[in-house]
């Protein structure tokens, strides 16, 4: 009796089995909520707060069809992690860059979200397994942890790699170091299967980040140059295809019988947690406080630092008055390198007004960039921006 009511639930469980399909498809996903935003955002010229409102009420009506479903459908979840993924990428983006909430902040705040989801829910129902998400209220819970998890990545992998100036490909590199170490502490060490899981779920977001942005940028930022609209498609297409074969041969759904499981005491699980959290505090901070230092200036002021910048816009001011459009998109190109390589310090000296000049500069880019360019609005962000600019650098 009881074995048919554990199948019952196998069935019934709203979301796949950990397969290497699911991390694969996990990444994309990230990697998608990167470019993707910054299609709509850039090319597209929507803007942020008009990008989000979009993506926003696509990832709710979405999450609509996936709760109204008797069980896991691969198409519903998986352009649910898509849609949630751009979202949770534009809400610490809006806090950044909109609201000017410092990233440090913005980490604090998710960890500290996603810890009292992991609670309530582990106090509520006595699990955190991902096996055994067949009711509402797991649902509800789960897709809260997606929603921080991502939010938190966005957050982490933008404070290490942009702020903090260990950059994207660095970041990349140390992010996969680190799963490789978690993926060996459950193999031989046996650390909790569930603990594992969701530290590399949290991880995997700046994983994507960091492969989207090295495919999309522009050779001169160091990337590919294969610009955001490309990467998306590219990646979107991985994912349906890869949406169509799960659906096809269900093997996220049957994989959990082949898989070995490990069971850890609660008091064994308690410690690891307690462990794993002290090591990456000890790591973060110790990384942080040494970048920080790093980046440190005895400039109090951005008197000075920047006229490099007001140089490069008065030429996208040239560029468009003369509509040579293919010349401003290559020195908008040239300033958001320059504007990101400088993050660290510039920020590091003045963050209130980095965040400032960093918000006109995203709407020069936006619209300098958009598949058809007006003049008069060009023109209107780029003497906005200058404005903004020259008044810091007096």
């Amino acid at each position: 009796m009881e074995t048919t009511q554990n199948k019952m639930k196998a069935l019934l469980n709203k979301v796949p089995e950990v397969t290497i399909y699911f991390w694969i498809i996990k990444v994309l996903c990230t990697t998608v909520g990167e470019t993707f935003a910054d299609f709509l955002n850039f090319n597209l010229g929507l803007g942020l707060g008009l990008t989000t409102i979009i993506m926003g009420l696509a990832f709710f009506i979405s999450l609509f069809f996936q709760f109204r479903a008797k069980k896991y459908v691969p198409s519903y979840y998986w352009i649910t992690v898509v849609l949630i993924s751009v979202f949770g990428t534009l809400v610490t983006d809006n806090l950044t860059d909109a609201m000017g909430v410092p990233l440090e902040t913005s980490t604090i705040v998710f960890s500290i979200l996603l810890g009292l989801t992991f609670l309530f829910w582990y106090l509520s129902e006595k699990t955190l397994s991902i096996h055994s998400i067949f009711t509402r209220k797991r649902e509800v819970f789960y897709w809260f942890s997606i929603l921080f998890t991502f939010a938190l990545g966005t957050a982490v992998g933008d404070l290490y790699s942009e702020q903090l100036g260990l950059g994207y490909f660095k970041t990349g590199v140390t992010v996969i170091g680190i799963i490789l170490c978690v993926f060996l502490a459950w193999k031989f060490l046996k650390l909790d299967g569930m603990l594992a899981f969701w530290i590399v779920y949290i991880l995997t977001r700046p994983l994507g980040a960091s492969l989207g942005d090295y495919l999309s940028q522009p050779k001169v930022n160091g990337g590919l140059g294969l610009g955001t609209t490309v990467t998306s498609v590219i990646f979107l297409t991985a994912i349906l295809a890869i949406i169509i074969f799960l659906a096809v041969t269900k093997i996220d759904i049957s994989a959990r019988s082949e898989t070995k499981e490990i069971n850890n005491s609660k008091k064994n699980v308690m410690a690891q947690t307690i462990l794993v959290l002290f090591i990456f505090l000890a790591v973060g901070i110790g990384g942080y406080v040494k970048l920080s230092s790093q980046t440190a200036s005895t400039q109090t002021t951005l008197s000075g630092q920047l006229t490099d910048f007001v140089n490069i816009e008065n030429q996208i001011l040239t560029d468009v008055n003369s509509k040579n459009f293919t010349s401003a998109y290559k020195n908008a190109d040239n300033l958001e390198h320059q504007w990101d390589s400088s993050e660290a310090k510039l920020r590091k000296i003045d963050g209130t007004t980095w965040t400032k000049i960093d918000g006109t500069i995203d709407v020069v880019l936006a619209t300098v960039r958009s598949s058809k360019p007006d003049v008069s609005k060009c023109k209107t962000a780029i003497n906005n921006s200058l404005s903004v600019i020259n008044a810091a650098n007096k």
